[in-house]
């Protein structure tokens, strides 16, 4: 097992290292981003101004090679001037000391000055070079659009909240209901619960998440509004102010019935799709696994039929399901971008359609890598479970 743990973590390293440069290289060439800045400016009929063009050269690092570009994003390699206690030591350096210690300091003239750190370092950019300790230091820089020289990670963070919650609640109900749905259409199949559920499966798989939320604001916040029925809020997290709703009174801004108030159209679309495929998966498994000559002889045996669906039927039945589950850890961080967008929920996959829509590269990126290394890793994590649900299943 630990070995086959340690090689899966050196296949997830050097796989998110591929990805992060795909990433970098694509991001940096896309419509809106450093280059087409560049080459708008370059342009133009007018003579550009080389101040202009130096800054944004500057700024994004055109000037270097885009492997070393690269290097300075992942494992950082500040080129700005250095402050020790508030006074500048030099400019352009090329090693420095961000803990305490011993460093040494090239000045452009080629003379070294070497220097003792008691305490670290703080760099800043005085010569518009970005400063960043690296993205291994989970260091993303600093954002450029959304909210101008504010840390990446500290976007992130105020984000997180929201879609941990969000996520976090739907994807629970989703599988808290979808696996007994799916495993009693399954034994009752041909039903009249059977029909009733796979139909509806079948409508919820089908329809866009779009689609359901827009419908699910026309319907509950808007016509139940106008009917004087209790009513949803169309979107955000949180009222501006006091809000009567019919029947239920008064809601505080800002209290705890009124993120919950928020949080139930959300919830109940993402919920929605999510039981859709999954029930109509599991109802597929576990029919597979009924027909199976090992569930004919424990029937056969005289055992109680619960008993011959729950020990012997389902837990076999969930391994395939266990290949789903590796998808839900990247998806609790990524969150839910249409309905997101759709319902105005402060969420990251809000956070990152406006750094696509803003040209935000240092966001989108940040987001990107961390859904792939969480994608990596949830593999690794159903692999680990396809163990417990299955013990015939051995790691070497």
């Amino acid at each position: 097992m630990l070995n086959y743990l340690i090689r899966r973590f050196v296949v997830i390293v050097i796989m998110a290292f591929i990805i992060s440069f795909a990433s970098f290289v694509l991001l940096y060439s896309a419509p809106g981003g450093p280059l087409e800045q560049l080459a708008s400016l370059q342009s133009t009929t007018r003579r550009p101004d080389p101040d202009e063009v130096e800054r944004i050269m500057k700024r994004y690092d055109l000037d270097l090679d885009i492997g070393v570009r690269f290097l300075r994003w992942l494992i950082g390699h500040p080129r700005g001037a250095i402050m020790i206690n508030g006074q500048e030591i030099a400019q352009n350096f090329q090693v420095g000391c961000l803990k305490p210690g011993k460093a040494q300091l090239v000045y452009p003239d080629g003379r070294v000055e070497e220097i003792n750190c008691a305490k670290p370092v703080y760099l800043r950019d005085l010569d518009g070079r970005p400063v960043s300790n690296g993205v291994i230091a989970l260091d993303f820089g600093r954002s450029q659009q959304l909210a101008r020289e504010r840390p990446v990670s500290q976007l992130i963070n105020t984000r997180l909240g929201p879609t941990l919650l969000l996520m976090g609640v739907s994807t629970f109900l989703a599988i808290a209901i979808a696996i007994p749905i799916g495993v009693y259409s399954a034994v009752r199949q041909y039903s009249r619960f059977d029909y009733f559920f796979t139909t509806l499966a079948f409508f919820g798989s089908g329809m866009p998440t779009l689609f359901t939320g827009v419908m699910g604001i026309l319907i509950f916040a808007l016509i139940f509004k106008d009917l004087g029925l209790p009513y949803l809020p169309a979107g955000l997290a949180t009222s501006n102010r006091d809000v009567v709703i019919p029947l239920f009174g008064q809601i505080e801004s800002g209290s705890v019935a009124d993120r919950i108030w928020h949080l139930i159209l959300p919830v109940g679309v993402l919920t929605f799709f999510s039981l859709a495929g999954w029930t109509r998966f599991i109802r597929s498994s576990m029919l597979e696994v009924l027909r199976q000559d090992y569930v004919r002889t424990a029937r056969a045996k005289g055992l109680i039929e619960r008993v011959v669906i729950m020990k012997h039927a389902l837990r076999n039945a969930l391994i395939p399901f266990v290949t789903l589950l590796a998808g839900v850890l990247p998806t609790l961080f990524g969150g839910a971008i249409i309905t997101e967008s759709v319902f105005s929920w402060p969420g990251i996959g809000k956070l990152f359609i406006n750094s696509l829509t803003a040209s935000d590269y240092p966001v989108a990126i940040a987001y990107l890598l961390i859904s792939t290394f969480l994608t990596l890793v949830g593999f690794l994590v159903s692999d680990v479970l396809y163990t417990i649900v299955d013990p015939r299943i051995r790691m070497s």
